[in-house]
C-alpha cells in the first residue's frame, strides 16, 4: 500500500501495546493537544478557537476537531436560543487528559529553551494557573477573580490553597482583570508591573492573586 493512501488513523500507529504510545494516537497529531487544551475550561465555538491558536489553518482546525471526536475526545453541540450556535467541547474522557497536560507544561516550563514571552491564549494561562499554584500561599486567600479576555469570562475561586476555574459571568467576584494573557503571565511570572493589567475591584485582592504562583526551576539551575 502507498504511503499517500494510508489513513491519518494508519500513519500514526505505533504497533506498541503501552499506554503512552497509545496516548501519542489519539493526541499526538500536530495541534491535536492544544486543540483539546482550548475545551477545558468550556465549550468554544469554532471561530474562538481560530482565534487562540492563530498558528493553526481553518482546515487543520477542522480536521483535528474531527478526529478528537471520533475518538471520543471532543463533542459537538448546540448552544439554545438566543446563542444558536454550534460549539465544541471536551468529553468526560476528554477532561480527564488535563492532569496529561499540566505535568507536561510544568515539565516543559523547567526547560532552558522556553520562551514565555511567545503569544498564549487566555484558556492557556488560566490553566497554567491550576498547574502553577502555591498551595501555602493559596490557604491565606480566600476571593473570586474575574477575568475578560475579549469577550470571553471566566471566574477563578480561590479557597484553601485550591483554586477552580470557569466559564462564567464576573460581576459578582472581588476583583476583575481585564488584560491579554500575554500581559497577565508577564505580569504573574515575568514580575512585570500590575499596573500593566486592568483591574477593578478590590485591587489588594488582585494583587494577592497574582503572587500565588511559582515556576518550577530551571534545569540546571
Amino acid at each position: 500500500m502507498r504511503l499517500d493512501n494510508l489513513t491519518t488513523t494508519e500513519k500514526r500507529r505505533y504497533d506498541d501495546s503501552c499506554g503512552t504510545a497509545h496516548g501519542l494516537e489519539l493526541i499526538g497529531e500536530r495541534w491535536a493537544l492544544l486543540v483539546l487544551r482550548e475545551l477545558l475550561l468550556g465549550p468554544r465555538r469554532f471561530s474562538q478557537l481560530r482565534a487562540d491558536l492563530p498558528g493553526l489553518s481553518a482546515n487543520v482546525l477542522t480536521q483535528r476537531l474531527a478526529e478528537l471526536e471520533e475518538r471520543g475526545l471532543v463533542r459537538r453541540r448546540m448552544l439554545p436560543p438566543p446563542a444558536n450556535a454550534q460549539v465544541y467541547e471536551a468529553t468526560e474522557w476528554g477532561l480527564e487528559a488535563e492532569p496529561v497536560i499540566q505535568a507536561l507544561g510544568r515539565w516543559a516550563a523547567r526547560s532552558p529553551l522556553h520562551d514565555p514571552t511567545l503569544p498564549l491564549s487566555g484558556v492557556s494561562i488560566l490553566l497554567s494557573f491550576r498547574t502553577m499554584i502555591d498551595e501555602k500561599r493559596a490557604r491565606k486567600v480566600d476571593a473570586r477573580i474575574g477575568f475578560v479576555f475579549g469577550k470571553d469570562r471566566y471566574v477563578a475561586r480561590v479557597r484553601k490553597g485550591r483554586i477552580k476555574i470557569a466559564q462564567g459571568p464576573v460581576e459578582q467576584c472581588d476583583a476583575i482583570i481585564s488584560a491579554p494573557p500575554t500581559a497577565l503571565a508577564a505580569v504573574v511570572y515575568g514580575g512585570a508591573p500590575l499596573d500593566m493589567l486592568g483591574i477593578s475591584g478590590d485591587r489588594a485582592v488582585a494583587e494577592k492573586f497574582v503572587n500565588l504562583f511559582v515556576l518550577p526551576p530551571k534545569v540546571g539551575s
